[in-house]
């Protein structure tokens, strides 16, 4: 019996062609990528012609991230094995696969820019104009970011000589002025971000960004359980809408900086790009407890909701743990409003009172009225300890669930490079596909919610 081969109606090209790709449009529908186009192209006509698809090979960078795949190596691989992966990512069949230097090329071209942060801010600002965005409250933290890199050894110390021993005893009115002459030099000849914060508030966000650093350092830091974490690598400092969770502000720096020294660029950010946002409340934990953070936060015409942060200060007198004043008899006088035309506070008189046989003498008030400017630390509004500053910051929570997204689902514990400017890199890409991710999410949830309707 002979055996006849019957043939196909449609060939394995037209059954291709057919099927949907779709995978990720819609969150790459949020993204212009023609600014990265602008920058990787050929700049002139002449020469030898383009043979690589870019915008294929930046679809195929921001999938990566999607996927989970740790690596460009693994990236070109499943490029070659997977044709549906190539067709969602833009290629077609007449296109190569690009190699792993044609793909290193790439990022170092998108390095030499900065603009990754200009696409992720045009992203926010269509998901402020389609109204997914608030932009009342915001809240900033900083996670720490380890560096796959090999951590370099120790560098030896040169012993140095003995110096001999400081005399003792109080210094002399002109030598202590010439030593404090000697201290300012040198702290105002140290980088930026070395110096104190105050420091930071007579230079713009533009200025401030361009002195943080970024390369990998060493870092320790107190866990949940009071022992000692030490990492190599960087920190991301977010600035985050606590209602719709949209990433505002994002900095990549060195793990050895204080978390409290990108606040005030991270707020200054926020102002200049999105100066049409009503800010009212930032919510920050107490590791932003400083003076000119408070100051920022006043410029901005905005409270800062931030965990008090004791140090060594003596016990204040009059009193009780929240700063609000105290009676005769020591009892805590009740937060009542805030007043946002004169920038007061009203407290009115304990409970505990109502029965005291000091109520009607001139020492216990009925009302006190206390001015926020007098200390912006101590007199937030409203006001420490009552229920209404309890429960915006427990909107602080939502900077901590973006942290959680970006390491679990967007690879932010996978930054495989060696310099800072190549990690930034890859922040950049991961922060620009979490808010895109957003937008695709809120578009889908509002078609469904008006076809439901």
């Amino acid at each position: 019996m002979y055996s006849i081969r019957q043939g196909h109606l449609f060939s394995l090209q037209d059954l291709l062609d057919l099927e949907p790709t779709e995978h990720y449009t819609a969150i790459f529908e949020g993204i212009n990528i023609m600014p990265l186009l602008k920058i990787v192209s050929k700049k002139v006509c002449e020469g030898a012609p383009q043979s690589l698809n870019y915008p294929a090979m930046i679809y195929s960078l921001f999938a990566r991230i999607l996927e989970g795949i740790a690596t460009i190596k693994l990236l070109v691989r499943r490029l070659k094995t997977d044709v549906l992966f190539r067709l969602d990512c833009g290629f077609s069949f007449s296109d190569r696969v690009p190699s792993e230097a044609s793909f290193s090329r790439l990022i170092r071209r998108i390095k030499s820019s900065n603009v990754l942060d200009e696409i992720n801010h045009a992203l926010v600002l269509q998901a402020v104009e389609e109204g997914f965005i608030d932009g009342n409250h915001i809240a900033i933290d900083a996670t720490h970011v380890e560096a796959r890199d090999q951590a370099p050894q120790k560098e030896e110390v040169e012993q140095q000589p003995v110096k001999e021993p400081k005399k003792r005893g109080r210094k002399k009115k002109e030598a202590y002025e010439a030593w404090k002459k000697e201290q300012e030099e040198i702290e105002n000849h140290l980088p930026l971000f070395e110096q104190k914060i105050e420091k930071q508030l007579d230079y713009t966000f533009g200025e401030l960004q361009k002195e943080m650093p970024n390369a990998p350092r060493w870092r320790i830091k107190k866990n949940s359980e009071n022992k000692n974490v030490f990492w190599y690598g960087y920190k991301l400092h977010l600035a985050v809408e606590t209602k719709s969770q949209y990433l505002l502000a994002h900095l990549l720096s060195s793990g050895n900086m204080n978390d409290a020294k990108a606040a005030i660029p991270l707020l200054k950010g926020v102002a200049e790009r999105f100066p049409f946002l009503n800010i009212t409340k930032v919510m920050a934990d107490a590791g932003y407890d400083y003076n000119p953070i408070y100051e920022q936060i006043y410029r901005m015409k905005a409270d800062g909701i931030i965990a008090y942060n004791k140090r060594n200060e003596a016990p204040p007198i009059g009193v009780d743990k929240y700063f609000a004043p105290t009676c005769v008899r020591e009892h805590s006088y009740r937060y009542d409003s805030y007043d946002a035309k004169y920038e007061t506070l009203k407290y009115t008189r304990p409970k505990e009172c109502k029965g005291c046989p000091l109520a009607d003498d001139t020492l216990c008030q009925k009302v006190i009225k206390i001015k926020k400017t007098i200390d912006l630390r101590r007199y937030p509004a409203p006001a420490r300890g009552s229920r209404a500053w309890k429960k915006l910051y427990k909107e602080r929570t939502s900077v901590e669930r973006v942290n959680a997204y970006l390491k679990e689902y967007f690879q932010l514990n996978n930054v495989r490079y060696r310099s800072g400017e190549l990690a930034k890199v890859h922040v950049d890409l991961l922060c620009l596909l979490f808010n895109a991710s957003k937008l695709a999410v809120d578009r889908i949830n509002t078609k469904l919610n008006d076809k439901a309707a």
